[in-house]
């Protein structure tokens, strides 16, 4: 049977599939972003300074609403039949359509009428934001769920993974949405200065006005190049991994599915745990933007002589390439250790880093922007980061393993409903993640008028670390450190009696190998 499973293992992907799929997920991780990084983390509050509870409710909403909407959607992944397969037809046809429904959430707001009810503005988020979310989920699920579908071999699919989270990863510097607004005023600011100068508007106003154009621009340069990378996946990518003929399972019974296939529940139940975890994404470039630059990153040049853009280049740097890193390890890292160990280690080990960042806020008494506060802290959001970055692969490769289990044990592939399980577990946890931040917001009271406030304050020449006894610095970072450090470990108690064993989990493969070369032998293909 080895020697069978080792040539059958070769109906794998090319390496031009495999560049293609990756091109296709940074595109569609740059559009993630673009929502995540730009609209979620800062243009609904600190542009269009709707309040932090609003954006909390909003997004928490979107994410219960999920709960149905993921699975629904593997459903009809599972479900659908084509000469193209089950997963490529909404690759192939989707990403515009998102494209433009990114844009569009951005469009709030541009009106100049302050007459206007804050409630349109609000219910424009809503409404936008749900609508975003679904469209993403019709490609998120299908973009997931190819990876195995694409290869019958282990090794081969575990690889893919590892680089899907890179790409993903890489697909990160969407995250640099949130600096180019500031290059950009300078095209936008002739119009509403003018129209400060002849008393139509304050200034305050005006700035405000020429942010939201900035930010407009930007997003539709940003979306438009990541939905032509995001199309690539689709027009590229092959399935060859066979699925059900005929699947005529609804969405009560994959609810079934997913809570009974108990390492798959396992699996759910520690991601929920973890969710603050995606405070990090959140909140990254918010805190570089605030914190490290006083929300004018545009004469970043100018502070502390220059040297301030190579400290932020290192936190940056320490954001990500860890990631990286873990991410290019962990494929080869699973060929040694038991999945479930691996896993626990990420988590347990990277609370520590995640709890030392606060500390090293306090050690250094709110004031991180000596070189000696820059570089620890730099350190500990770089282990913190490998941790992310290892464990995101880890619950990826657990994910397929389990869709391999259900095929085992009950005869059928619940590909896309597994995955929607992940993409259910991305959203939910930003959603998680963003009700503690909109807490912590309305506690400090950073957000809505009063952060319109902060930002003028702060556009004469304030510094945030010391606005208000520093108490909107000490928020942020008390968010991107204690709740994820106590997630991180909590995470770890589902997955310590994990119900697969990876020796388990390899026979199974090879007996599902052998059954579907049988198959085909018997059909005479």
């Amino acid at each position: 049977m080895g020697e069978k499973a080792t040539k059958i293992a070769r109906n794998t992907y090319t390496k031009g599939e495999l560049v293609g799929y990756l091109v296709g997920m940074f595109g569609q991780n740059v559009i993630y972003q673009v929502i995540a990084a730009g609209l979620v983390s800062v243009y609904l509050g600190t542009v269009l300074y709707i309040p932090a509870t609003a954006v909390s409710a909003i997004i928490f909403a979107a994410r219960i609403w999920d709960a149905i909407n993921d699975p629904m959607m593997g459903t009809i992944v599972d479900r659908t039949h084509t000469k193209w397969g089950k997963c490529r037809p909404y690759l192939i046809f989707f990403p515009a359509i998102i494209g433009v429904m990114t844009i569009l959430c951005f469009m709030n707001g541009i009106y100049t009428d302050e007459g206007k009810s804050k409630v349109l503005i609000v219910a424009w988020a809503a409404i936008s934001y749900i609508v975003w979310g679904m469209l993403f989920t019709v490609c998120d699920i299908p973009l997931w769920g190819i990876t195995s579908l694409m290869t019958e071999d282990q090794d081969d699919r575990a690889k893919i993974i590892g680089f899907a989270r890179m790409a993903a990863g890489v697909g990160g510097i969407g995250t640099v949405i949130a600096f180019v607004p500031g290059f950009l005023k300078q095209f936008f600011e002739g119009k509403y200065n003018a129209m400060a100068e002849a008393g139509e508007i304050t200034q305050q106003m005006a700035n405000n006005y020429t942010s939201r154009a900035a930010w407009i621009a930007t997003v539709i340069g940003f979306t438009v190049v990541a939905t032509i990378f995001f199309e690539v996946a689709g027009l590229v990518t092959r399935e060859r991994v066979p699925g059900d003929a005929e699947d005529k399972r609804g969405i009560i019974d994959n609810f079934k599915i997913m809570w009974n296939c108990l390492p798959f529940r396992q699996i759910l139940i520690s991601g929920i745990i973890r969710s603050p975890l995606q405070l990090l994404m959140i909140l990254a470039m918010p805190l570089m933007l605030y914190y490290y630059t006083d929300n004018a990153f545009e004469n970043i040049g100018n502070l502390d002589g220059g040297q301030r853009l190579f400290k932020i280049a290192l936190i940056g740097l320490a954001v990500f390439i860890p990631q990286f890193a873990a991410m290019a390890l962990t494929p080869n890292l699973v060929k040694k250790f038991e999945n479930k160990k691996l896993y626990n280690f990420y988590s347990v080990a990277g609370a520590v880093p995640y709890a030392l960042i606060f500390v090293a806020y306090l050690v250094f008494k709110g004031n991180l922007l000596g070189w000696g506060a820059v570089v620890i802290t730099s350190v500990c959001i770089g282990l913190a980061s490998a941790s992310m970055g290892g464990i995101n692969v880890m619950q990826s490769i657990m994910i397929a393993d389990c869709v391999d289990y259900e095929e085992y044990h009950k005869g059928y592939r619940p590909d896309g409903v597994f995955f929607s399980g992940q993409s259910f577990l991305t959203k939910l946890s930003g959603g998680i993640a963003a009700l503690i931040q909109g807490i912590v917001y309305a506690v400090v009271k950073f957000s809505g008028e009063n952060l319109d406030n902060i930002n003028f304050e702060l556009s004469k020449g304030a510094h945030f670390y010391d606005l208000d006894g520093g108490k909107y610095a000490a928020a942020m970072f008390f968010l991107i450190s204690i709740p994820i450090a106590v997630g991180m470990i909590l995470s770890a108690l589902p997955i310590k009696n994990y119900a697969m064993t990876d020796a388990e989990h390899k026979q199974m493969l090879d007996e599902l190998i052998e059954k579907r070369k049988d198959a085909k032998d018997e059909a005479g293909e």
